[in-house]
């Protein structure tokens, strides 16, 4: 038996030894998350800032420690009206007796974490799946060893050997995939996801997959781009794009093509005023992935379509941009006129690369986003009511945010999952807690048994009485 295996089987002694957590002892869990988070989120900041090669701490503080701090205080307000049992319906005919639901723990949940969003990503399922009622198991990126390291003080110190914390290469996350898990949730990219659900699989676990895709903005013809290009660039250039809900491509009016692109430069020169020594903005996480973005980026220079650096650092030998480029610093790029069979319009770009794509009508532009793999989600720019349930009603995406972008992902009280080839199946808030337990049914009899006039043998008078009664 391996490493890996032992913890396994491990977690799930100790989950047997207390199959059912009381909510005193989850809320004390939770509560110890939330304070043990507390006293590292400076060791938090630090780390990913060292793993990334430079990210803000007010950036780490923003989108990954303020929504695991405010989705533990969801999770402590509303634990206790969720495990109450739900009563059900009985049909007359099997009365007396009560219908009524138990939220049951699963077991062992395994959480596969991505390099992108290193705390959160590994928080907000672990708090689901705490609140649940579960043990937990979690496999760390091998890109953010800084990270991994006070995240695993954290567990200990708030959770104990209730949450194992796993690090390896890739061949451990495929060898942590083919446990016998009682669910298995894994956030990253579409092709290793097919690969985690097959490993899963063999096992029958169900999975839950947290994948990306091309998450398209759709500027409607009612929308104002000067009232709407900083909530584009926000989610864009967060992370330095590094997010797998981050605008992928905008559909814009062809009329509004170039106020667009100059309200998008614009912007980013007001967040990032002095780009190459900015504070505010992150590099690309290693040399591969920033290898990966350039590629792109010069492909699509070959192809002719126009690229322009939003930074206005458009001579690739100047000083500024070897010192940026040292960094693995990429500005936002927008780019017109991409091939549309190009890895920029194919793969999920995870980078400051924006293509624009212009469009002539309205439905042509929805049309576009119906006949591509349907995405995690879906910007819409328009306060037309019409156009807002035209698009609700004829797109299927993991989620919308209408008139900003990334913020739907941060509401505690919304569900948070892809459909198709951006995910399966969703958590956050009820649904993460939903997703971690059993929905258990209890039908539950008295002294007296009606089931009895329905028993053999079938020839009673009674029971034809009964039967074409109950048939008619």
């Amino acid at each position: 038996m391996s490493a890996l295996e032992l913890q396994f089987q491990q977690q799930k002694h100790a989950f047997n030894l207390c199959p059912y957590p009381e909510y005193s002892q989850r809320q004390q869990q939770l509560k110890a998350l939330r304070q043990a988070i507390e006293q590292h989120s400076a060791a938090l900041c630090a780390a990913t800032s060292s793993d990334f090669g430079y990210r803000s701490s007010d950036e780490t503080r923003l989108l990954e420690i303020m929504p695991a701090l405010s989705g533990i205080d969801y999770h402590l307000k509303h634990l206790k009206s969720w495990l109450k049992p739900e009563k059900r319906h009985v049909h007359y005919s099997f009365m007396p007796a009560s219908n009524r639901v138990m939220q049951q723990p699963l077991g062992v949940v395994g959480i596969i974490v991505p390099w992108n969003y290193p705390v959160y990503l590994a928080l907000g399922p672990l708090m689901a799946a705490i609140a649940a009622g579960n043990k937990a198991m979690l496999k760390l990126s091998e890109y953010t060893p800084a990270t991994n390291k006070v995240l695993s003080q954290i567990c200990q110190q708030a959770l104990g050997t209730d949450a194992m914390v796993i690090e390896g290469d890739a061949d451990i996350a495929a060898a942590f995939s083919r446990l016998p898990f009682d669910h298995l949730l894994f956030t990253g990219s579409t092709a290793v996801g097919r690969k985690v659900m097959q490993a899963a699989a063999a096992n029958l676990t169900p999975v839950t997959l947290e994948l990306g895709g091309k998450s398209p903005v759709l500027i409607a013809p009612d929308a104002e781009i000067k009232h709407i290009a900083k909530r584009i660039l926000f989610g864009k250039t967060a992370n330095a794009g590094q997010t797998c809900v981050a605008p992928d491509y905008v559909l814009v009016p062809k009329a509004k093509l170039e106020l667009l692109i100059t309200e998008l430069c614009q912007a980013f020169k007001d967040f990032y005023p002095d780009f190459a020594t900015t504070p505010d903005y992150s590099s690309v996480i290693n040399t591969s992935q920033y290898q990966r973005l350039t590629a792109m980026l010069e492909l699509a220079i070959q192809s002719d379509a126009t690229v322009i650096d939003c930074s206005g650092q458009r001579d690739s030998n100047s000083k500024d941009s070897e010192a940026t480029n040292s960094k693995r610093r990429l500005a936002l790029h927008l780019i017109i006129g991409a091939d549309d069979k190009s890895n920029l319009m194919e793969q999920e770009i995870f980078g400051p690369l924006l293509p624009l794509i212009p469009y002539d009508t309205f439905d042509n532009a929805l049309l576009y986003i119906q006949q591509r793999p349907r995405p995690l989600a879906l910007y819409l720019m328009s306060n037309d009511k019409a156009t807002v349930q035209q698009v609700l009603r004829q797109t299927h995406v993991g989620g919308v945010c209408i008139n900003d972008t990334l913020v739907h992902v941060a509401q505690d009280d919304l569900p948070f999952g892809g459909i198709g080839p951006s995910g399966l199946g969703n958590y956050h808030g009820k649904e993460g807690f939903m997703r971690f337990s059993h929905q258990k049914a209890i039908h539950k009899k008295g002294r007296f048994n009606s089931g009895r006039f329905i028993y053999p043998p079938f020839n009673r008078k009674v029971f034809k009485a009964i039967l074409s009664w109950l048939t008619r």
